[in-house]
C-alpha cells in the first residue's frame, strides 16, 4: 500500500500514511475544505420558499 500523499509506502506508524508530514498534510485539506464535494445549491436565503409568490414578497 502506497501513501495517498506522496505515494511512498506506508509505515504501520502513520498508516494510511508513510509519515506524520503526509498525516498532517491530509488533515489540513480536511480542516480547509479541500475535500468538500461541490454542488449545484443555491443560498437558502436566495430561494423563494414554496407557495410564496413574489407578488407575496413585494406586498410585505
Amino acid at each position: 500500500m502506497s501513501c495517498p500523499m506522496c505515494d511512498k509506502d506506508t509505515k504501520a506508524k502513520y498508516r494510511p500514511f508513510c509519515s506524520k508530514r503526509c498525516a498532517d498534510l491530509d488533515l489540513g485539506k480536511w480542516l480547509t475544505g479541500g475535500y468538500a464535494i461541490p454542488t449545484m445549491e443555491t443560498d437558502e436565503e436566495d430561494s423563494v420558499p414554496a407557495g410564496f409568490s413574489e407578488e407575496n414578497q413585494k406586498l410585505h
